[in-house]
């Protein structure tokens, strides 16, 4: 690797190297000739005068790519396109003059982009299952472990660390909704044309209309579409790149939320993402245990996030049947936010795969705070053993303040059950039974149990296809 030049992080760093690789040039480029290949075999079989020799010259070159021969070619003739048809051509002589037959640039790049975009969609939906899956078992195992729940970052209502889980999970799970859309709704371009007319094909076939729609069908079979889209100008519709990247966005939007949980909870001592032997935390603070892995998931995840804005605006400013100032930025758009989703996923999986949870430091916070939240019980265990309502809430709201004030001007332990305890008015009641943690958390546990067995067991039964995880974690 070359130290004297910048690399981008998202390949030297993050992503897997099969999501590096499916963006690679050589992929790209082979995927080029095999759009042309498709084209030549379909318009051979439609009657136009290409040879079984013709076309075995260019199968036997889709992957030997000469791609200093390309750039020479490409020097000259300013376009890159027509530079991989001159490189070709050379390596197929007899074959040179029907590559590209009746086509524009944008058959071979957009048909590839649309390609590439499956597989890598289906790459990221394989990884979106397995963070699922890990979730899952940690929601399961902790499904009835009280804790403190929280709203406006404020102490709240009991919850249990399982049903909390299951909150990142269920994100995940309409992220899923959203890929599977967006892969059985996914169509080719397809062979439409210098402006999207078939006009050029038409005058290949002799003004047949129905050849030129069989051409179109039989190009895109071939390359393993069901269908393509009905109408395009130049290029397809930019706006499936912005539905592309909105569902990447949707997955980097609920790992940056339980990423930025994960923090907070390590702050908290509650629970730790996994932390090696020999890692640092700190150059300057020796004992530090930082949580990095989900700080860089929610770095990575913003970066993706913002690429949402790109996508949109090329859709929102494209002219007429186009403009070329789509292409430098879907270059980088596209890829990118592929192989950030792609280390998020990465990430996520790693980080719910070792979490550590504190069951004590949970339960000592709870405790802290659970005096407060167990007033309106007590109130109630108040009424049944015959207090007035009106006279019992003044005396519970007399000392929560008191106890309040303890706690926030002295530092001192909340002691609001002590003062209940010696006010004459609670004496029948059992204090003790009206602090048990599990008449708290409500249905949590049953919900997290149902929602194992109704949701993400059906999305894990979906993911049959299994990838390595490659990359430094």
């Amino acid at each position: 690797m070359s130290h004297d030049i910048y690399t981008n992080p998202l390949i030297s760093r993050y992503a897997s190297r099969e999501m590096a690789e499916l963006f690679s040039p050589q992929r790209r480029h082979s995927t080029w000739r095999r759009l042309w290949i498709a084209l030549a075999e379909a318009e051979q079989e439609l009657g136009l005068d290409i040879t079984d020799q013709q076309l075995d010259e260019l199968r036997a070159n889709v992957d030997n790519i000469d791609f200093e021969n390309a750039a020479r070619h490409e020097q000259i003739c300013r376009h890159d396109v027509m530079a991989h048809v001159h490189a070709y051509g050379d390596q197929c002589p007899s074959a040179k003059g029907i590559i590209h037959l009746g086509a524009t640039s944008c058959y071979v790049t957009d048909n590839t982009d649309l390609i590439l975009m499956r597989e890598a969609l289906q790459l990221i939906r394989a990884r979106l299952v397995g963070v699922i899956a890990e979730l899952a078992k940690f929601a399961d195992q902790y499904k009835d472990l009280p804790c403190l729940g929280f709203t406006h970052l404020q102490p709240a209502q009991p919850t249990t660390v399982g049903k909390r889980a299951t909150l990142w999970c269920y994100d995940l799970v309409l992220d899923l909704e959203e890929v599977d859309h967006r892969l059985a709704t996914l169509k080719l371009r397809g062979v439409k044309g210098t402006t999207g007319t078939q006009a050029t094909f038409l005058s290949l076939f002799d003004s047949d209309h129905e050849k030129v729609e069989e051409l179109n069908r039989r190009v895109v079979q071939k390359l393993g579409f069901e269908s393509d889209y009905v109408v395009t100008g130049q290029t397809y519709s930019r706006k499936i790149d912005s539905q592309f990247i909105a569902v990447l966005s949707g997955i980097g939007q609920s790992a940056h939320k339980a990423g930025s949980d994960l923090r907070i909870l390590q702050s908290m001592k509650e629970i730790e993402e996994p932390f090696e032997s020999g890692q640092i935390g700190s150059s300057a603070m020796a004992y530090k245990r930082n949580p990095m892995r989900s700080e860089r998931m929610c770095s990575l995840a913003r970066f993706a996030i913002s690429l949402q804005s790109s996508a949109d605006q090329t859709m929102a400013t494209q002219w007429m049947e186009r403009t070329l100032d789509d292409s430098a930025n879907r270059r980088l758009t596209i890829p990118q936010a592929f192989l950030a989703i792609d280390a998020v996923l990465i990430l996520y999986r790693n980080i719910t795969d070792g979490l550590v949870v504190y069951p004590k430091t949970i339960a000592k916070h709870l405790n802290e705070e659970l005096p407060f939240m167990a007033t309106e019980e007590i109130l109630m265990e108040g009424v049944r053993a015959g207090g007035d309502r009106q006279e019992l809430h003044e005396r519970i709201r007399i000392h929560s303040q008191a106890a309040a004030a303890q706690v926030k001007q002295e530092g001192a332990a909340n002691d609001l059950i002590e003062r209940l305890q010696k006010d004459e008015a609670f004496a029948r009641i059992d204090l003790t039974k009206a602090l048990d943690t599990r008449k708290f958390t409500g249905r949590a546990a049953e919900q997290v149990v149902s929602f194992l067995k109704d949701v993400t067991s059906q999305c894990i039964a979906s993911q049959t296809r299994s990838t390595e995880e490659d990359v430094r974690v």
